[in-house]
Formats: C-alpha cells, structure tokens, sequence
C-alpha cells in the first residue's frame, strides 16, 4: 500500500518536468510551509464571504492589477465563479447563448437552472482538426433571432490556445442589452506582455474568470471572477459565490492567490521578459521540425482565430503518421516529460512563467530525436485515415439537458443505442468538453467516436458503465421495459 504522499514526494524528487499546470512548475514558491498558515476565520484574517478588511484589499488589489471595477477570490476554481455568474446572469428556466466547447461546468449550469441553450459552434482549424474560433456574425444573429436569451457565454482562449474576438463579440453582446461571460480559466496571464494577447477584462466583457493556477504562480483550485459594467448583477453574483464556494475558505490558498498578485505587480517584468524570449527561442527552432508541426500564429486571421496563446505548445503529429497518445507516451517514457494532454492528432505542453531553460532545452531534444527515430524507421509520411476526434459533432437535440437529467432512462448496449436519446454526459478529460449531452440523439458516427476511444484505451467520463459497453438512453416508453434494457427512473 502507498500513501498519495508518498507517492507525490516520490514524483516531485524524480527527474520528471512538468509542461501541465499549475503554472509554478514547482519552481515558483511564495511560502515553504502551509501548515504554518493554514488557519481559520480568527480575528484580524476577515471573513472572504463578508470581506471587510485584509480580503477586501487583497482583492482590491487583484482587481487594480487586471483592471476589473470588482475582483474576487475563487478557492474552489474557475467552477464556482462559472457556475455564480451564469446562475447570477439567468431566470430558472431561461435561455442563453453558449459555445459548444464550452467546458462541463456550464453544462451543470443548465441543469442546475433548468436553462435552455441555444449554441453556436467554433470554426475548425485546418490542417490542426481542432476547434478554432467563435463567428461574431453568428452570434448577431442569434441574439437579433432570439431576443429572450438572458446572457452569452464563450470560452477564450480554449485549452489548445486558440481566441476568440472577444471584443467584437463584447460589443455586439452589448448593444442587445445582454451579459457577456467569458471563460478565461487558460488566459490568466494576458495582458501582462505584448507577446500574449489582451485579457477579456480589457475587451469589455462583464464577466470573465480567470484561472491562475493554470498558467501563473499560484495554487491548484486557487481562480479569480472579475465583474464590470452595469448589466450584471453584482449582489446577485456575490450571493451564489457564497452557495458554490465553501464557507470554509483556505487561507493557504487565498494566501496563494495574494502572494501571486504581489509577483505580477512587483516582479512582472524579472519573470515574463526571460519567459517570453525562451519561448521564441523555442518556437523558432521547433518550427525548423519537418513532421511534427507546432501551433503557430500563421493560422490567425483563418477560421475566426483571433490570435493564439503562443505559451501553449500544440504538436500537431499529422504528418507523423503517429497519433499524440503514442508522441505523448514517447516524451513521458524516453524523456521523462510530462504534457498536459494528449489527443489523436495533437499532444499539447503547456508553459509558464515557471518554467526553465533546461525544460525548454529537454523538450526540444526530445522532439529532434524522436523526429529523426520516426523517419528512420519510415513512419513520417501523412496519415490519410485521421479521425475528427477533436471536432465538435453537431448533434441532434431532442429535450433540454434539465428534462433529460430528470427523465426515466436505461441502459442499453452501446452498438444497440443509435437513434436513441442520451441520458448521460460523454467527455474525456481534459479538456472537459461534453461530446455528448443528456437529451441529445446518438448517431452512427457519435458511437464510432465512442469505440475508437476505448481502442485507444481512453477513460471516457460520465458513463456509467465503467467499461463503456452500455449506455444510458431516455426510456420514451416510461412504463415498459426494453427487451434489452433496464429501466432506471431519474438518475438510478
């Protein structure tokens, strides 16, 4: 047996690099022991749900370092704050206009508020299969077709870096009247050099949240909710805050975010200056690799991208005729590099102000040598049989997610379930994103998705089925029972 401690001081002593979150690649620390300051709500510390003193100035001054009218601290991640200001922004029952790549937690706000959703999809990135960005016209159109929706949200930048015109949207959002929402969980660090793009603050939304363990020196679960404007409630946001984060905030946490706040406002320039030129370094000699193409701004200006996140390194494998799993396993396996993610077309690094020289150097070698190994053995050549596995499926929409989650379902085989209506989520995480939505009809090709990840040996989450051979469909019949079925009322 092995304690999680264990195994983690295991880890960190081993010689493995981190290019995944959180951003302070364990390079980065502001305190060396947290038990130290872990305490409770004790006179003097202020309360973060009724903050009138040391909070309230900490998150003053997160607000005047990102230029937000009003910041908050979010201990329980970028979900609370999503979660509060989409409840903040909406009726029960309501509307609103959402991306399909949004992350799962605005999925759960739709339960939760039993909302209606109408969606628009990203454009897809040619020659990368990935969702690119948002269509500002599409969302004009929706908002001139649909005068009932209550609030818009969108996801910029996504997981792989790409952004979205957040202030052509913010301005054409605004002039219907509506909330503009942004999730920026993986941009937490824009703004602070030219070499990244703008933050979504700056662009006018009236909601964004940013997410700072994810790219910048601070804690995992440690986020922040900026609010701007007039057209957002601010008591209401306050409130749900106060429903979806614990009402036993951690200090150590909250001490994390400050201690970050400090760095970027006293040291920005000691840390982002070498960070941004090793990363050109970096993306300069990547760039020279003949099969393995990385991400770069070339695709700007095409399919609604906006400008990319250049600290995200996304290695598109394609013309390896290697998939990112196998490139994935390689770095972990032969170089001890650990990546974010990985995904049939892509692997993707994720960078930071933590990061070092001698990362960027490792990382580089590795991608030469298993380049040269590839063509070696003759496996650089371009793949024709690639799946869209990182593209949004358009799928059919029977029900709203709310009458779905609380409809009678059952299980049935997974080959068996074409043409049925899901009554389960599908995704695979990261990056989160639900292939599949309760109330949404199951197609020939949605099924494929499904048996091509489990030969690639992917955890699929929110199946029941731990082994993914059945599936939980809406029982239209109610009362009977299927001849392959069981009928599970609500959610069994």
């Amino acid at each position: 047996m092995q304690y999680l401690y264990d195994k983690l001081k295991e880890y960190v002593t081993s010689d493995s690099y981190p290019f995944h979150m959180p951003g302070h690649k364990r390079n980065i620390s502001t305190f060396s022991d947290p038990f130290q300051i872990d305490i409770t709500e004790i006179e003097g510390f202020d309360d973060l749900h009724h903050a009138e003193g040391i909070l309230k100035e900490a998150q003053e001054r997160a607000a005047a370092l990102y230029h937000s009218e009003e910041t908050c601290f979010l201990i329980n991640g970028s979900t609370a704050g999503i979660l509060s200001a989409i409840s903040a922004c909406t009726t029960i029952g309501g509307k609103i206009l959402m991306a399909r790549n949004c992350h799962k937690v605005v999925y759960h706000s739709l339960l939760l508020r039993n909302l209606q959703a109408e969606y628009i999809y990203p454009q897809q990135v040619a020659g990368f299969r990935l969702n690119g960005g948002l269509d500002p016209a599409e969302i004009e159109s929706a908002l001139i077709n649909m005068p009932e929706i209550q609030a818009v949200v969108i996801t910029s930048p996504t997981y792989e870096g790409i952004v979205s015109d957040v202030g052509k949207i913010a301005e054409i959002v605004h002039q219907h009247g509506k909330p503009l929402i942004v999730d920026e969980a993986h941009g937490a660090h824009f703004g602070f050099h030219s070499y990244f793009p703008e933050n979504s603050v700056k662009k006018g939304a009236d909601v964004v949240i940013h997410s700072l363990h994810k790219t910048l020196p601070s804690f995992t679960q440690t986020a922040l909710l900026h609010i701007n404007g007039s057209i957002i409630n601010r008591k209401e946001v306050r409130k749900y805050l106060g429903i979806f984060q614990s009402s036993s905030p951690s200090y150590v946490l909250m001490a994390g975010i400050d201690n970050c706040v400090r760095l970027l406002s006293e040291e920005k320039e000691k840390w982002f200056i070498p960070f941004t030129d090793q990363l050109r370094m970096f993306r300069s000699e990547a760039c020279k690799l003949e099969h393995i193409r990385l991400l770069g701004t070339e695709v700007a200006g095409k399919q609604h991208v906006f400008a990319i996140d250049c600290s995200k390194l996304l290695f598109s494998t394609e013309a390896a005729a290697v998939s990112g799993y196998e490139l994935d396993r390689e770095l972990r396996n032969g170089y001890h590099l650990e990546l974010e993610m990985a995904s049939e077309n892509y692997a993707l690094a994720l960078t930071s102000i933590g990061d070092t020289e001698e990362g960027f150097d490792r990382l580089l070698m590795a991608m030469t040598q298993l380049e040269q190994k590839w063509e070696w053995n003759g496996w650089c050549r371009q793949s024709e049989n690639r799946n869209h596995a990182e593209t949004i499926l358009k799928n059919e929409i029977v029900m709203d997610i709310y009458e779905a989650d609380h409809a009678v379902k059952t299980a049935k085989p997974l080959q068996g379930s074409i043409g049925e209506t899901a009554g389960e989520f599908l995704y695979l995480y990261p990056p989160g994103i639900p292939f599949l939505v309760p109330g949404e009809r199951i197609s020939r090709e949605l099924v494929d998705r499904i048996l091509q990840y489990k030969e690639k040996g992917l955890c699929i989450r929110g199946m029941r089925d731990p082994e993914g051979k059945e599936i939980l469909v809406i029982d239209t019949r109610s009362a009977e029972r299927g001849s392959n079925g069981k009928n599970i009322l609500c959610d069994g």
